[in-house]
């Protein structure tokens, strides 16, 4: 460390280093005043994103309450085209999705659903899988349902797992096979699943040593 004598050299020395350094720290002092606030305006931009996306969203359900199909779709397709990296797109299309099935127009649905799965989330991309397994459950396309399940690791995720399983075991009583239906059951309670009518499911299935009884 250099030591000066007199306060003329320290005032030549503060100089001299800022001659050689002083451009790079105003550039410096810049860029950092730059980067706060892009970054605040970035944060500030995402929270109105969010506030408009849930305004609209608010309008979406209220148009599926009164049932207003076609202004449920608009309102979809706006918020898909504006604010697609919000979560409220993702809703709104589960919304639609319902109101397609409530209108009868299975094949809108199943597409509406197979995109969510696509484009979401972990979680949001599992919600739109269980109402599609459901909604192939319910149209009798069982074997796709079975393969739509095997098609995800159900087991890691374990917010989810019950409800998979379950769904197998539904699928498995619709294709009459009652004894991996009952094992998807066990399965679906060994998971937490918390299924009111899940037991009543289990009961319903005829133990095979029954059987041998009845025989």
């Amino acid at each position: 460390m250099e030591i000066y004598d007199t306060e003329e050299q320290q005032v030549e020395a503060v100089k001299r280093w800022w001659a050689e350094n002083g451009q790079a720290c105003i550039v410096g002092l810049v860029l950092g005043f730059i980067a706060i606030f892009a970054w605040n305006y970035w944060q500030d931009y995402k929270k109105e994103q969010q506030f408009q996306a849930s305004a609209i969203y608010e309008k979406v359900l209220k148009a599926a309450e009164e049932n207003k199909k076609e202004t449920v779709e608009k309102l979809t397709a706006h918020l898909e085209e504006q604010y697609k990296n919000t979560p409220y797109a993702v809703y709104s299309d589960l919304l639609l999705a319902k109101t397609k099935v409530d209108a009868n127009d299975i094949p809108a649905a199943k597409q509406i659903l197979q995109d969510v799965i696509a484009k979401s989330d972990k979680q949001l991309s599992h919600i739109a899988r269980i109402r599609l397994v459901r909604l192939l459950l319910a149209t009798g396309e069982f074997e796709q349902g079975l393969q739509l399940i095997n098609a995800v690791n159900a087991k890691a995720e374990s917010g989810f797992s019950g409800s998979y399983d379950e769904l197998t075991g539904d699928l498995y009583v619709a294709l009459n096979r009652p004894d991996e239906a009952r094992s998807s059951y066990q399965s679906a309670l060994r998971n937490g699943q918390q299924s009111p009518l899940l037991q009543f499911k289990i009961d319903d299935l005829t133990a095979p040593e029954k059987v041998e009884i009845q025989k």
